[in-house]
């Protein structure tokens, strides 16, 4: 059953996949908490996720699965509280989320004090690192800002750039982006023109745009989530700025490609093979998992409708799914020994490929993924064309 229960101040599915919620005293085999940004700024991610989530099988390594989904409505405190519910109220085995970097740094400080492990859809890679205190209970799907990052700097190189400026939203996820761009810039000889901020909230920014133009940067490094991203790019075309233009996965959805229309064209975009995963080459092993999520989610969504962040919910099932046998070895779910024994389990996965990378988690690295997790492509006619 697909139908959406609303419950505290946000949705929740609960389900053997989505039935209807459980007698008194009763419990699912696993308990599986999901929190996702279905309004706010963010809602451009959570929406596509969530319907992800609704294509979870109801069964994952041979048990039943109870999944409550709320809402954090791209709002820290709001994530708090969501994750407080699910580990007190829910006793939830794990939780899936959320769509953006602050709300999962907010759930993975609440998650880890139960002792309940996260995999979060945020992009920051501050949510799994520095690896110590309560990251330690945290995972995430996304490729970390360096495998975006390096093709860029290459790409920009490669087309006589040395100069480039950026402007990125003020959270964890374009602070990450920032400080990677300038760690990485003077390897590819490029120089930092400078840096300019803004909120996801914002309706303009002209002032922002006009410092960074002003300076007349060989290219302009646009670091945004969802459909803000699309607001700079406007910008620059309404100042006629010629040079190249680039942007992070975090807005790789049609949401954004709407939105932006004819002002985003030529930009280029790190992000996911999934993105363009039937151009890629045969040989690539992420090609057959990507278009194998692709059939599965455009055949109930509609035709163009899949992309990295339905995906990211996807992979996040995958990893889970291949972390179970080992953790149910040591104990059953809704215990303490159990949460624990699925945090190990995640942690020691090795070669998970998915439909957006290929998983080798370690102590060290919980995020787990190497450079074939992003490739470079163009917007052309509103489409994405994957650059080799």
């Amino acid at each position: 059953m697909k139908r959406l229960l609303t419950a505290w101040r946000g949705c929740v599915l609960s389900a053997g996949l989505f039935a209807m919620a459980l007698p008194i005293g009763a419990r699912a085999d696993l308990n599986v908490g999901v929190i996702l940004s279905l309004t706010g700024p963010g809602a451009s991610l959570g929406l596509p996720e969530q319907n992800a989530v609704q294509l979870w099988p109801q069964t994952l390594a041979g048990e039943k699965v109870n999944v409550t989904l709320l809402n954090d409505a791209t709002d820290v405190t709001q994530a708090s509280r969501a994750a407080s519910k699910l580990v007190s109220e829910n006793n939830v085995d794990v939780i899936i989320g959320s769509s953006l970097t602050p709300p999962s740094l907010a759930i993975t400080e609440v998650a880890a004090q139960q002792g309940t492990p996260v995999i979060s859809l945020g992009g920051g890679s501050a949510i799994v690192l520095p690896q110590d205190g309560h990251r330690k209970w945290a995972f995430k799907v996304s490729a970390p800002e360096k495998y975006a990052v390096e093709p860029i700097l290459r790409h920009m190189k490669d087309n006589g750039v040395t100069s480039v400026g950026a402007i990125a939203i003020t959270t964890a996820y374009g602070e990450g982006y920032v400080q990677t761009l300038q760690q990485l810039a003077p390897e590819f000889g490029i120089e930092i023109a400078g840096v300019e901020r803004y909120n996801q909230t914002d309706q303009s920014v002209t002032a922002q745009i006009s410092k960074l133009a002003q300076k007349k940067p060989g290219a302009i490094f646009i670091i945004s989530a969802g459909t803000p991203g699309a607001l700079p790019q406007i910008e620059l075309n309404k100042r006629g700025y010629k040079g190249l233009v680039y942007q992070t996965q975090g807005v790789a959805n049609n949401d954004y490609l709407r939105v932006g229309g004819k002002d985003i064209e030529g930009a280029y975009i790190a992000f996911s093979p999934l993105m363009v995963a039937a151009q890629l080459d045969e040989s690539n092993p992420i090609r057959a998992r990507a278009l194998d999520f692709i059939k599965l989610y455009e055949d109930k969504f509609g035709e163009g409708s899949a992309g990295i962040f339905a995906a990211s919910a996807w992979d996040a099932m995958l990893i889970l799914e291949h972390a179970l046998p080992e953790a149910l070895k040591v104990a059953k779910p809704g215990t303490p020994e159990f949460r624990k024994a699925l945090r190990d389990a995640i942690e020691n996965s090795r070669d998970v490929t998915t439909s957006t990378a290929v998983y080798n988690f370690s102590e060290q690295d919980h995020n787990g993924v190497d450079e074939r997790s992003q490739v470079l492509a163009r917007i052309e006619q509103g489409k994405w064309v994957y650059v080799k």
